[in-house]
């Protein structure tokens, strides 16, 4: 039997319903998240729902108005009551390369100061770490990261610069991210990654998926901007292996 977690289920407006795990950010709930997603998009085949996931609900949208929304909340509790194992998710493990120049971490040196940490220190605790994707949004692409090096949290800036530039990795609170694009961000930025995260030409627009893993690889000037030229000749792609 695999664990169950008290969730709540309330209509989110007439062609949706959000259903809600325990608010905090934990690996273990996130799988039951995922699993329980992949279950309702089997459930729902034939009804063409789609479905968004955050660190800690879903929310399942219909494609037609919900009729009786308490018949439809009763039919997902049982859903979620009768299931008794986790799905086989086919997750990856991606490498994504950071440039930590000065140039790009235009806040490493603030948080070297306020943590009395060495930039270099800095550097290597960020990319040693292997990172869960728990979901993406605020923007499309941005991957919000969990996993942080305890040490390296810090708190999101009280005014938010209004020119974060793409491909910037930033550090707020207890997570990490890239910006996928040009946007303002209230985030601490410690490098800048080539790597495109979203392309609405491709059939998956962001390689990564809520469950991947990601792992920073720190690269020189020079390498970052050979891989900015692959990448703007569509001729780059990340690396991966199957976790």
């Amino acid at each position: 039997m695999i664990l169950k977690y008290n969730l709540k289920y309330r209509p989110f407006n007439e062609r949706s319903i959000l259903i809600e795990w325990p608010s905090v950010i934990d690996e273990d709930m996130l799988q039951d998240v995922l699993n329980f997603k992949n279950i309702l998009f089997q459930k729902n085949v034939k009804l063409k729902v789609d479905i968004i996931n955050t660190y800690n609900s879903i929310l399942v949208n219909y494609v037609y108005t919900i009729e009786d929304v308490y018949d439809e909340i009763l039919r997902l509790k049982t859903i979620y009551s009768s299931i008794e194992s986790q799905s086989a998710l086919k997750l990856k493990l991606w490498e994504v390369p950071v440039c930590y120049d000065d140039e790009f971490g235009i806040d490493l040196e603030l948080l070297s100061t306020t943590k009395s940490l060495a930039k270099s220190e800095i550097i290597q605790r960020h990319s040693q770490q292997i990172y869960t994707v728990f979901f993406i949004g605020f923007l499309p692409g941005f991957l919000y990261l969990g996993g942080l090096d305890e040490s390296l949290c810090f708190d999101r800036k009280s005014t938010p610069n209004l020119d974060v530039k793409k491909g910037a990795v930033g550090i707020g609170g207890n997570q990490t991210g890239i910006y996928p694009q040009n946007s303002p961000g209230g985030w601490h930025i410690i490098g800048n990654s080539p790597v495109s995260f979203f392309n609405p030409k491709k059939e998956n627009p962001c390689f990564a998926k809520a469950g991947d893993k990601i792992k920073f690889m720190p690269v020189s000037m020079e390498e970052y901007h050979s891989i900015l030229e692959q990448v703007n000749s569509n001729c780059y792609k990340p690396k991966s292996i199957s976790v």
